[in-house]
């Protein structure tokens, strides 16, 4: 029981130490999972190269949209605070002086940092964070290239007389992990969507400034679970506080951005996804922050995604299918090739 403990501790803080490497490994596979299905298709009506080509567009595309929308919003927001800051710093006063008149003191770092000069440097600190994953966007392309081009190969070799029968378990681990995460992703995508126009007609609706700003962040943290409409829903109340002057007003628009975040992520998406992601909801969060605690903010996007491929594997082997049975419902390890002709990879 001890050795696999220890093993199991370095091989975390292997994957601490080596964040930058660990952290575009995690993210090329995750791609490569859901972008195979249309460099596969693609192969069958040109070489494999333009194939590759156009598959590396598409992903680069997608990554761009959902990146900039947020570098976009919280850029907005940066600019919204230098011209309107001392409205917090009012507003913040005001607060404190009718919170101390009714016995309730206001102490600590709030105290002592909470100035204009604090805010916007809260932002930039968010939106020089966003930009440095850029860097690391470059190494995730290089392993999708180099994943890509080797699929073929790679199944070829699971499938070899050599490696059975792990092999074949493996190969179908991949292709259930593969549709498990690209349910995912489109479900995801579909509530982001929603999410953020829903945010940006409330937003509009409310008087609020900065609605599209709002949409946009909304959109792109809806993809982080959690954390991401957690953080989405507090940005917007604090700043109808500078804005309005009201904490009525503030209140309002919490629990009003409360209640779209919980129908569509509480009550749309479950039903969306279906019982083949019915994944314990302590499993999630337990998943986003502790990943989020690894590798930060890209740790809490790929936290639900790694979740699911330890789910898929741990089914697939007699020693650890009850950690799966633990961890979601329909946790089968099945031949995908024995599925509806709707759901096979």
């Amino acid at each position: 029981m001890t050795g696999p403990l220890v093993a199991g501790i370095l091989v975390l803080a292997l994957l601490f130490a080596g964040h930058s490497i660990f952290i575009a490994l995690a993210f090329s596979l995750f791609i490569i999972a859901n972008i195979w299905p249309l460099q596969r298709g693609l192969q069958r009506w040109m070489p494999k190269l333009l194939a590759l080509l156009i598959a590396l567009l598409v992903t680069m595309g997608i990554t761009i949209v959902i990146g900039s929308s947020v570098v976009w919003g919280f850029g907005k927001l940066g600019h919204w605070l230098l011209a309107n800051a001392d409205r917090f710093q009012t507003t913040y006063l005001t607060w404190t002086a009718w919170l101390e008149q009714h016995g309730i003191a206001i102490l600590g770092p709030l105290t002592d940092r909470f100035d204009v000069s604090w805010l916007v440097g809260v932002t930039q600190t968010i939106a020089v964070k966003l930009n440095s994953l850029a860097g690391s966007a470059v190494l995730v392309f290089i392993f999708v290239m180099l994943g890509l081009l080797e699929v073929d190969d790679f199944n070829a070799r699971l499938l070899s007389p050599a490696v059975q029968p792990f092999g074949q378990r493996i190969v179908m681990a991949h292709r259930l992990i593969g549709i498990k995460l690209r349910r995912f992703m489109l479900v995801r995508t579909f509530a982001s969507i929603l999410t953020g126009f829903v945010v940006w007609l409330f937003a509009l609706s409310a008087g609020l400034e900065l609605a599209s700003a709002w949409g946009a962040i909304a959109f792109a943290l809806n993809y982080i679970p959690f954390l991401g409409p957690m953080v989405a829903t507090a940005l917007p109340t604090l700043f109808a506080i500078g804005q309005f002057e009201s904490w009525q007003t503030a209140l309002l628009i919490f629990a009003s951005l409360s209640i779209i975040q919980f129908i569509i992520g509480s009550y749309l998406e479950p039903r969306l996804t279906g019982a083949t992601l019915a994944i314990s909801p302590f499993a999630v969060i337990f998943a986003v922050f502790f990943w989020s605690f690894m590798w930060g903010l890209p740790g809490a996007f790929i936290g639900v995604p790694i979740l699911i491929a330890f789910t898929v594997y741990c089914a697939c082997f007699d020693g650890t299918r009850w950690v799966a049975a633990l961890l979601a419902h329909g946790h089968e390890c099945i031949d995908v090739d024995q599925k509806p002709a709707g759901e096979r990879e």
